[in-house]
């Protein structure tokens, strides 16, 4: 069970449990390697949402600029960003799973 930040629980018995019922946590176990491998994954998929609207933005600023050099300017400098912000979150991708190949599967253990 993968847990993130979470300490043991126990609540009272009640209904159809008998007795109390025990939720492990993290249990004190927990390093910047783990938090490190349950977060980046959301932050990937985060910065691809992020890519996707920043590039419907951009075509639409394209497309409603109807020959208005400084709205299509705006349109370029949007997709401009898009792509390198694009780039530098994969680029920090593959750099975190060079640092986990080189310095050993604890790092990254979490993020396949």
């Amino acid at each position: 069970m993968n847990t993130l930040l979470a300490q043991n629980l126990t609540l009272p018995g009640g209904g159809s449990v008998q007795g109390p019922l025990a939720i492990p946590g993290a249990g004190g176990n927990l390093t910047i390697g783990a938090i490190i491998s349950r977060a980046l994954p959301l932050v990937i998929g985060l910065a691809g949402l992020g890519l996707l609207l920043m590039l419907i933005s951009a075509g639409y600023t394209f497309m409603t600029s109807a020959g208005d050099a400084k709205k299509m300017e705006q349109g370029r400098q949007q997709l401009t960003n898009a792509i390198v912000g694009f780039i530098i979150v994969f680029g920090a991708y593959w750099l975190v799973q060079i640092v986990g190949i080189m310095f050993g599967e604890g790092v990254t253990s979490g993020f396949k």
